[in-house]
């Protein structure tokens, strides 16, 4: 019971760090300083999942109207899009958090969860393509809403966390 308390608390202080930003319209804070604040670090993944997920979409899009068949095409996008937002995740979202492991094991680790995430992706993509009848760019834009959540949870918590997973 305490611990819900606790956590109810830590969430509307967040909110209200969050709020303070946006109403002094502190774009500094609220994009590029270093932050451990959950909600506004959300909030700067879903910005950075979308810029990746504009770069991952442009190259399926591209190869697939060169001819390759749209799994395919999802692959080369989906390796586009992880370059992106590692890059910019690092930057931008978990800037502040020290990675619990080493440079090369967070990589690698980063790579892992991203495969994991486009093997969501071509389930997701294949199931709503094939068997729902989407178009495939439709496909992708449900499956990268889906995989999204996978990814960052899966990063702050193996990757990222402070203390306890929060995800």
């Amino acid at each position: 019971m305490l611990s819900r308390l606790r956590k109810g608390f830590a969430m509307r202080k967040e909110a209200g760090e969050l709020l303070g930003l946006m109403l002094r319209r502190d774009i500094g804070g609220l994009l590029i300083r270093p932050t451990t604040n959950r909600l506004l670090q959300f909030i700067r993944a879903a910005f950075v999942g979308g810029t990746a997920f504009a770069a991952d979409a442009g190259l399926l899009w591209a190869a697939a109207a060169l001819g390759l068949h749209y799994l395919l095409a999802a692959v080369i996008g989906f390796i586009a899009g992880v370059t992106v937002n590692y890059i910019l995740s690092k930057l931008l979202v978990f800037k502040s958090n020290a990675a619990r492991v080493g440079k090369a094991m967070e990589i690698f680790v980063y790579v892992l969860v991203s495969a994991v995430g486009l093997g969501l992706t071509e389930l997701f993509m294949a199931f709503f393509t094939e068997r729902m009848g989407l178009h495939y760019m439709l496909s992708k834009v449900v499956s990268a809403l889906l995989v999204f959540v996978w990814n960052y949870c899966s990063r702050r918590v193996i990757i990222y966390r402070e203390k306890k997973p929060d995800c």
